[in-house]
C-alpha cells in the first residue's frame, strides 16, 4: 500500500489536536513543528475552513533531489524519510521543498520533517496526528476517489503551491457545493 494522507476540510474544526500529537510524539522543541493547522478561506463561502499541513511524501520529492549527502530517501511504500547520520545541516532541502515542510533542528543541527509516523505504522498503529483527530478528518492509506492538491490549488495557491513538479501524496476533500436558496414557506 502506498502511503497517503487524506484530509477532509469539510469536517476539520481546526482544533490542532493533530499538530499537538505530532509535536508530542516527535519530542519537538518549542517553535518546531512537523504538522501545522492553517486556516483558509474559499471563494463564495462565509465560513473558514482548516487545512492540516505536513510533508506530502511526494512522488518526486524535491528534498531528495536537493540533498547532497543522500540523507533523504523514499521507502518502498512512498514515505519520504530522513537519515540524521548523513545530514550535514546545509539546508538545501529546506529551500527545495515548495511546501515548507522541512525545518532545521536547532538542538541537533540537522533537517527534520514528518515521517508519517513510519515507526507507528510498522507496528500497525495510525500516525499520531491521525489517532488524535477528533472528527477523523485526517486519515492515511489509500484515498481513491477523492480530489487532490491539483484541484485544491485553485482555491489555496498561497497554502499549496503548484503540485505538478512534486506529485504530493496528500489527498484533500475539497468539495465546494453551491449554496441553495431555501424557501422559508417549505418549512
Amino acid at each position: 500500500m502506498e502511503f497517503y494522507f487524506y484530509h477532509n476540510t469539510e469536517t476539520c474544526v481546526g482544533c490542532c489536536a493533530c499538530q499537538l500529537a505530532c509535536k508530542d510524539h516527535n519530542n519537538l522543541a518549542p517553535g518546531e513543528f512537523y504538522r501545522r493547522v492553517r486556516q483558509a478561506s474559499f471563494p463564495g463561502e462565509e465560513k473558514a475552513r482548516f487545512y492540516s499541513a505536513s510533508c506530502n511524501h511526494c512522488e518526486r520529492p524535491m528534498c531528495v533531489a536537493a540533498c547532497p549527502n543522500g540523507a533523504f530517501y523514499k521507502e518502498a511504500d512512498g514515505t519520504v524519510r530522513h537519515d540524521d547520520g548523513k545530514c550535514i545541516g546545509c539546508g538545501k532541502c529546506l529551500w527545495a521543498c515548495p511546501y515548507g515542510s522541512i525545518s532545521l533542528s536547532k538542538e541537533r543541527g540537522v533537517a527534520q520533517k514528518c515521517t508519517g509516523c513510519y515507526d507507528r505504522r510498522q507496528q500497525g498503529l495510525d500516525p499520531a496526528c491521525v489517532a488524535a483527530c477528533i472528527n477523523r478528518s485526517l486519515q492515511w492509506g489509500k484515498t481513491d476517489g477523492r480530489c487532490d492538491e491539483t484541484t485544491l490549488h485553485r482555491w489555496l495557491p498561497a497554502v499549496l503551491p503548484e503540485p505538478g513538479k512534486t506529485g504530493p501524496r496528500t489527498k484533500i476533500n475539497c468539495t465546494i457545493l453551491p449554496r441553495e436558496e431555501q424557501d422559508d414557506d417549505s418549512l
